[in-house]
């Protein structure tokens, strides 16, 4: 629905016309004459240049010179001269005058329904020029002489199937759109007008499609003064209204029915939509409107089987339509109850269309409305959990496990024999798994078709060879055992030769490149740490003594609780850093046996771990040393923030133990608190055992000066 564009003089297929010739030279005159009767028409090429010229700047005197041959007098009228402007059009040879150019413009031309049959690249005949480059009296009047000339031309179409009155439309040009209809009438009548108005382009669109599209609701206006049945076209595809709605032209969309004889007037939508289905996505108001002008729209089904409603269910809230969404999809239930209950060509009721675009609000108005619906399941054997799940939606899956009336859903099994639980752990997701667990009446030891328990797919998921023990995988295999989860009765070793492949000589050969690269990036932190922290324990705070001083050479803050803890801090830092340095070495040599490298990595993670944690003890230390004499909050300060960076370091594993203590509770009692307290101590253990060290030594050191 784009106007057409019309080609430069340069785009032109038609030669150029001798005009002017050199003044005394007649015989030469009379020769270019003759040559421009054969030139000046291009019946079947590209329109004419000064053709095209005259009809885009609506020169009525230019059009009417080119116009006025019959096809065989060999010259123009005498009485017929062009205006100044079309002569300045007219290229003149070096030497002519203003005399021999008026003299040389009485060409000889051919019948001028030959020459408007030249039409632009795109196919638009002088007609469609005229129609969509001017509104003026000038461009008004060049319609009139055109049509004279070739009426069949207000008919024509150009290449899109557009005729001169949509590319008036199209451009907003009212008088001109009058202008033609009021030729066709006075041509061939009313009825021909109305087959005029209700011609349809390539795109199947009349030329009121094209006034809903540049949002022109007087254009509407007067379209549907000459027909007030225009709005019932094209009797197949898209409509009018439809695109009114779909363009947000609420006001056009108001008039197209108003104007529209007796109020009917056609709903149709692509592929089988009717205009309902475009108000759903477009607001609660327009939605409204329809409603009221044809309240059964609410019941038809488009081509894929989809009624309003699945539409509606499938609009994603979001924070500025979250409300207006939950009105619409209650406006379209109310116009329709039943259509809760209408599956699409898939199966899928509009309860699971809103599980899988994530819209809660339109789930708790159909379970409210209809709680029946809640268990009715898809083509694949899917209630709207299993969908939900599938969708990673979080929020649907709490929203139902927390309600009572859902219960008989949250154990239903699919085609396979899958539970939501089982298509959880599937897909890894903590979160899924955490909000079905933490509802007692979810199964954890129902098995589907292959005869897996969720906690065997939770098995099969745990990766071999080496892995980071965190991962999903693990904490949801971690937190399924600590559930009371049980394994299928299908037999072990059946089940690890059906579902868990062994491992073959590539599967080793990329775990090798893995711990190479994983060797490569650790070592360059070990390395930096050990580094670090060799230089700081030479280059101490408060420095040294002097050498004629007692004890010269000595450090000046030897002696301190806080010295002796800094000292032990950059030693562990520095072992801990060297021999996961080592190890890291070896765990990165291809020709050490897999085994004996993966025991290298473990054991370098180890001691890393213990070595960053000793450098931020010496770090603070070291600060506060400094900045107690003169500075003691700023030093306390900076030793109360310096631990932040190990609780970043673990706040992955923090934030997976947090998700867990709620479900576990729910299902294991006190007991799973303490399993899970026994979990975090012992970790916090294994992170700060230097720290233990470090401070201990040093309270150790000045109990001993104390008590000599």
């Amino acid at each position: 629905m784009r106007p057409s564009q019309l080609p430069t003089a340069a785009s032109l297929r038609a030669p150029a016309v001798p005009m002017a010739v050199v003044a005394g030279d007649r015989g030469e005159s009379r020769r270019f004459r003759e040559d421009a009767a054969v030139e000046i028409p291009v019946v079947s090429g590209g329109m004419h240049r000064l053709l095209l010229a005259a009809a885009c700047s609506g020169d009525c005197e230019g059009l009417s010179f080119l116009l006025s041959g019959d096809g065989n007098s060999l010259a123009h009228p005498t009485t017929m001269k062009p205006s100044e402007k079309f002569l300045k059009l007219i290229p003149v040879r070096n030497g002519s005058s203003p005399s021999d150019i008026e003299e040389c413009t009485n060409v000889p031309s051919v019948a001028a329904e030959s020459l408007l049959e030249g039409v632009t690249v795109d196919g638009n005949t002088a007609l469609h020029v005229v129609a969509t480059h001017g509104n003026g009296p000038s461009f008004l009047k060049c319609a009139k002489v055109i049509h004279r000339s070739a009426k069949h031309l207000l008919f024509q179409p150009n290449n899109n199937g557009d005729t001169p009155l949509h590319c008036a439309v199209r451009a907003g040009n009212p008088q001109m759109v009058s202008q033609l209809v009021d030729l066709a009438t006075e041509a061939n009548g009313v009825n021909v007008v109305k087959d005029l108005l209700r011609k349809e382009d390539n795109l199947k669109e009349t030329v009121l499609h094209q006034a809903v599209c540049i949002g022109d609701n007087h254009m509407v206006k007067l379209l549907l003064t000459y027909d007030s049945e225009l709005a019932r076209f094209p009797r197949e595809g898209t409509s009018p209204l439809y695109l009114g709605i779909l363009l947000e032209k609420n006001v056009i969309a108001q008039t197209l029915y108003d104007m529209s004889e007796r109020n009917i007037l056609s709903y149709a939508g692509p592929n089988g939509q009717n205009a309902l289905h475009a108000a759903v996505f477009r607001g609660k108001e327009m939605t409204e409107r329809l409603l009221r002008w044809k309240n059964d729209l609410s019941e038809e089904r488009d081509k894929y089987g989809s009624t309003p409603l699945h539409f509606a269910a499938s609009v994603e809230s979001s924070l500025h339509n979250r409300f207006s969404s939950k009105a619409i999809v209650s406006k379209v239930l109310e116009a329709c109850p039943s259509s809760a209950f209408q599956p699409d060509n898939e199966e899928s009721l509009p309860i699971h269309v809103a599980a899988s675009a994530g819209v809660r609000s339109a789930i708790v108005l159909l379970i409210e409305k209809w709680p029946g619906c809640a268990s009715f399941r898809d083509s694949d054997g899917r209630t709207f959990l299993h969908i939900a799940v599938e969708k990673q939606r979080n929020d649907i899956v709490r929203f139902a496990c927390k309600k009572v009336v859902l219960s008989s859903v949250l154990n239903m099994q699919d085609k396979e024999g899958n539970t939501a639980l089982h298509l959880a752990v599937q897909l890894g997701n903590l979160s899924l798994v955490c909000s079905l667990l933490g509802n007692k009446r979810v199964l954890l030891n129902l098995t589907n078709k292959s005869g897996q328990t969720p906690l065997d797919v939770a098995t099969r998921k745990i990766p071999t060879g080496i892995f980071y023990g965190w991962n999903l995988e693990e904490t949801i295999h971690h937190a399924l055992v600590r559930s009371g989860a049980k394994h299928g009765t299908i037999r072990w070793d059946h089940l690890q030769q059906k579902h868990i492949p062994p491992g073959t000589a590539e599967d080793d050969s990329n775990e090798s490149q893995i711990l190479s690269d994983s060797t490569q990036t650790l070592a360059i932190g070990s390395v930096l740490i050990a580094t670090v922290t060799f230089g700081a324990t030479f280059a101490l705070p408060g420095g040294y003594r002097a050498d004629d001083h007692i004890n010269g050479g000595s450090p000046t803050l030897a002696g301190r609780y806080t010295f002796d803890a800094f000292i032990m801090a950059t030693t562990l830092a520095f072992i801990c850093s060297s021999i996961a340095t080592l190890d890291l070495m070896y765990s990165g040599i291809s020709m050490v046996n897999l085994p004996v490298r993966r025991k290298h990595f473990a054991v370098s993670i180890f001691f890393l771990t213990s070595s960053g944690t000793s450098l931020v003890a010496a770090f603070a230390l070291g600060v506060y040393m400094v900045l107690a004499p003169v500075d003691a909050k700023t030093g306390i300060a900076i030793c109360v923030l310096s631990p932040f960076t190990m609780l970043y370091r673990n706040k992955g594993r923090l934030q997976k133990l947090y998700a867990l203590a709620g479900p576990l509770y729910i299902r294991m009692g006190l007991w799973a608190l303490l399993s899970l307290t026994k979990d975090i101590l012992s970790g916090v253990l294994k992170e700060c055992w230097t720290l233990i060290l470090i401070f201990g030594w040093a309270g150790y050191t000045t109990y001993c000066r104390h008590h000599r």
